[in-house]
């Protein structure tokens, strides 16, 4: 946690002053918008998104943190609830090595097409059966008990494809700073999570969120007048 809290001051720190912060803070206050370095972060270097037309929102997510399976419920009902323009995307986080499989796991699911079925029972298999899912053959297992015969499965774990999506994956990660999770980025500029939020809940962080991704479709609409 006191990571999160470091990253907060440098990002702070980076984008505003002192006097700056504090008048926006009370501005916020007043009008009860989240308040920028309380509620949310602004990364220093904005990062190119890759949905066109659309609001991007990553969720970044370790199938091993507890606080991104309590926050899952939440998150799935607030992405089932959003419009066309908004782009939700997993992006699951290895923060050494060690971790890779839990990434391979999600990138061959996501292959095979079975992310939507499968996301929710791997997180349980890791929390409720207190399955480690880092070995090849307990994975195989897992998920040939789950309908996905094992030999198809290890052709999509052990792809080229899958290798260099957790790459890129963990260089998302760098890109943006995570050093913790879950985190939620919106439009590649703006991240909030439940450690950032003042709440500190997960209502709160999807709170943020919304405002987030409304703030980001003024700006866009005004910018085409």
């Amino acid at each position: 946690m006191s990571r999160l809290f470091r990253r907060r001051e440098l990002l702070i720190a980076a984008i505003a002053s002192p006097a700056l912060l504090a008048s926006r803070s009370v501005l916020a206050q007043v009008s009860g918008a989240p308040v920028e370095g309380s509620d949310y972060l602004v990364l220093a270097n904005p990062q190119p998104t890759d949905s066109p037309g659309q609001i991007e929102v990553l969720d970044f997510f370790w199938y091993g943190c507890p606080h991104c399976y309590a926050f899952l419920p939440d998150l799935e009902r607030w992405h089932k609830r959003q419009p066309s323009d908004v782009a939700y995307k997993h992006v699951p986080v290895s923060f050494d090595a060690s971790r890779d499989p839990h990434s391979k796991i999600f990138f061959a699911l996501q292959i095979l097409g079975r992310v939507e079925d499968m996301h929710t029972k791997v997180f349980d298999a890791y929390h409720r059966q207190h399955m480690r899912l880092l070995d090849r053959d307990e994975i195989a297992d897992f998920m040939a008990a789950n309908g996905i015969a094992r030999d198809k499965w290890l052709a999509a774990y052990d792809s080229f494809s899958v290798a260099g999506a957790v790459n890129r994956a963990r260089m998302t990660m760098q890109a943006y700073m995570i050093d913790g999770t879950p985190t939620l980025a919106v439009d590649g500029r703006f991240l909030t999570s439940p450690t950032i939020v003042r709440s500190h809940t997960n209502a709160g962080t999807l709170a943020v969120t919304d405002y987030l991704v409304d703030r980001v479709r003024v700006e866009r609409k005004r910018a085409k007048k």
